[in-house]
């Protein structure tokens, strides 16, 4: 991991229609890091996320990715900065009518030239990298909550992007597998040196994978805490965020 700033989230007010959910919030994601956006229920954690990934426009504000800036950039530029991103979605988003294989192949039909042999061959590299190695011809029907997890990271991985993007990625998974997921993402971390975007509110996870974390407040609408979970935890001015760590770690909640 390197403290050379791979997104710079500048001033960025976002919101729907006329209610602003996040007001003129600033922060920067390293190159190499597995940083975490966290917080309450209701804060914009997954708002902020789909702005991130240029599903949605903000108010106001840059959303810079290697110094360009997704809220202005049009046509093959914005397109050139797209394709630095793999996302896995909460629901794994995977199509039901299609194989994993084919699902993980969309990517590189889509983006690609390449051969069929070629992409057969980085289908199996794909689901090999994630734990899924000869599940090509299965339905995601077939697929249990964790494999389809991973099987939505493989196809997130499918054009080897930058910077991967996870919403919720522990959502609906039992802790054994949840534990498991986490083991996969610091492994991917480590081998690939992707920098890693993580929408969550499970504080094992927290603790066990981020880097570095931002914590959302709803009423303020502002980032209230940005660091180290333990040094947060530990240290921090603030009751409500040292409460956020503190708390449930003794209660044992997650959620």
């Amino acid at each position: 991991m390197q403290n050379i700033p791979v997104i710079q989230v500048r001033n960025l007010t976002i919101g729907y229609g006329d209610e602003i959910v996040l007001n003129d919030i600033s922060f920067d994601v390293h190159m190499g890091e597995i940083f975490i956006i966290l917080g309450g229920s209701g804060c914009g954690k997954s708002t902020l996320l789909k702005h991130m990934i240029g599903l949605q426009q903000p108010f106001r504000g840059k959303i810079l990715i290697d110094g360009k800036d997704l809220v202005t950039t049009e046509g093959r530029e914005r397109l050139e900065i797209l394709r630095k991103f793999g996302v896995l979605f909460q629901s794994s988003a995977l199509l039901g009518s299609m194989t994993l294989g084919e699902n993980v192949a969309l990517p590189l039909q889509e983006y690609t030239q390449l051969p069929k042999e070629t992409i057969s061959f980085l289908i199996r590299a794909k689901l090999g990298m994630v734990g899924l190695s000869g599940y090509e011809g299965y339905m995601p029907t077939e697929l249990s909550g964790g494999m389809k997890k991973r099987g939505g990271i493989a196809r997130a991985l499918a054009l080897d992007p930058e910077i991967l993007f996870f919403d919720e990625p522990s959502a609906g998974l039992d802790p054994i597998t949840s534990v498991n997921l986490d083991d996969l993402i610091m492994q991917l971390n480590a081998s690939l040196g992707t920098t890693m975007v993580v929408v969550t509110h499970e504080l094992p996870s927290i603790f066990a994978i981020a880097h570095r974390v931002i914590m959302l407040d709803k009423k303020t609408r502002k980032i209230i805490a940005e660091g180290r979970p333990a040094d947060l935890r530990d240290m921090s001015t603030d009751p409500f965020v040292r409460d956020f760590f503190n708390r449930r770690i003794k209660e044992g909640v997650s959620g």
